[in-house]
């Protein structure tokens, strides 16, 4: 709890330090129908994991279909609003292999072959005062300690209750409580029976143009709790040029050891977690070069995704394989391209190399693992069909982590964004 505090006190020194928030958003609504939107996202998304060692190769191909409405917030003093989605993906192909193998695609029935579809609609109601907005029901929250999987064919979502407060300029702040989860592959709320509550409390403040920190902390009931950091600071040297330094750590406490001793060979017993990364990044012109550290230590490694959502690592080594491993330190080496500087704008191309060691098998053993990384991305930026994107991504993994087995991944996306209303 004394996170909790801090960030309290941290927050309270940025309001003395800090002018209110310029306007009201409340003030200048247009009505409930007058600043509503529609929109459909159509997906297609291919994933592709070749193993080795003769573990047999995995395989998802499918459509999505992604359908948001936000409403606006009606006129007075406190706005209601109603913001609801429907969701809705359909196999393609699944390969040879009916396993899923971590793919989450589609859930298989009880003869283990992978459903044809899965769908899912949910809703919610805003209440909005001045900045801040209350909102109650079916919801895709992305904090540090509670960000819902974007990864996959569909994203996972949340039931459950969030406070939004931007009062202040340049803070804002998070409090909510949720008490249930749907997985991306799975139709039926809390269908991943992982979640029973977990409550939240954070935020994050900008200092200036270049500096910001975040501060939160989470309770997932029956799992862990988790402390999150966050610093980030910019250094410019001329128009085009700038060092940027990135730190994150979390602290997690397992309840009764739970988790770590199922998953992360803890002890079962009060197990307990740190992680952190710090990245530095040199962007020149179109070009950035990153070099990253990460380090695990505690009785366990970094676990996530137990009710606090698939993409819960908010860290610098976080690929295909996390590298968040028992006594783990990790590495990172990468390159960024952003084309538009030599004539081709919405063309984007990132490369990395990974590697950590010193990983705790248990057993004495000391493992290591190793990443090799590209993914290249295209958006159309003009003509009838503007704004659609392709994606393709390729991770080669090689580990003796005692987790994940040897892979080559391939996973490629065509999205196409509609804006109906």
């Amino acid at each position: 709890m004394k996170v909790m505090k801090w960030s309290v006190i941290a927050m309270a020194v940025a309001a003395g330090t800090s002018q209110l928030a310029f306007a009201s958003a409340q003030s200048e609504s247009k009505g409930f129908v007058e600043d509503a939107s529609l929109d459909l996202l159509l997906r297609n998304a291919y994933f592709l994991r070749d193993h080795g060692d003769g573990v047999q190769d995995q395989s998802r191909w499918g459509q999505g279909f992604i359908a948001t409405f936000e409403s606006g917030f009606t006129q007075g003093t406190i706005g209601v609003g109603v913001d609801a989605y429907g969701l809705l993906g359909i196999k393609l192909d699944t390969g040879k292999s009916s396993a899923d193998g971590g793919i989450s695609f589609f859930d298989t029935d009880s003869n283990g072959d992978p459903y044809q579809d899965v769908s899912e609609a949910g809703a919610a109601i805003k209440f909005r005062a001045s900045n801040t907005v209350l909102k109650y029901g079916n919801q895709l929250p992305s904090m540090p300690v509670l960000a819902h999987d974007t990864t996959r064919l569909l994203p996972q979502t949340f039931t459950g209750t969030l406070l939004t407060s931007n009062e202040i300029e340049g803070l804002e702040v998070n409090v909510g409580r949720f008490t249930s989860q749907n997985d991306n592959n799975r139709a039926g709320w809390d269908s991943g029976n992982q979640l029973k509550s977990i409550d939240v409390i954070g935020g994050s403040y900008s200092f200036t143009d270049n500096l910001s920190a975040s501060l939160y902390f989470s309770d997932v009931e029956d799992v862990y709790n988790k402390k999150y950091a966050n610093v980030n600071y910019v250094m410019p040297f001329t128009d085009d040029q700038s060092l940027a330094f990135d730190f994150n750590i979390y602290k997690t406490d397992f309840d009764n050891g739970a988790v770590a001793a199922t998953d992360w060979g803890g002890d079962g017993v009060s197990d307990e977690n740190t992680i952190w990364s710090l990245a530095a990044t040199y962007s020149v012109g179109s070009h950035a070069f990153i070099l990253a550290h990460q380090r695990v230590s505690g009785d366990t490694g970094y676990a996530y995704d137990y009710g606090d959502g698939g993409n819960g690592i908010y860290l610098a080594n976080s690929f295909l394989s996390d590298f968040n491993s028992k006594d783990e330190r990790s590495w990172q080496a990468s390159y960024e391209l952003d084309f538009s500087g030599y004539g081709v704008p919405g063309l984007f191309w990132k490369t990395a190399y990974l590697r950590g060691s010193n990983i705790d098998l248990g057993n004495g053993d000391r493992g290591t693992e190793r990443e090799i990384f590209n993914q290249v991305q295209y958006v159309i930026q003009n003509g009838p069909a503007k704004d659609l994107s392709f994606k393709l991504r390729n991770s080669i993994l090689r580990t003796s982590n005692g987790y994940w087995n040897d892979m080559n991944e391939i996973r490629a996306f065509v999205e196409y964004p509609l804006s109906i209303l």
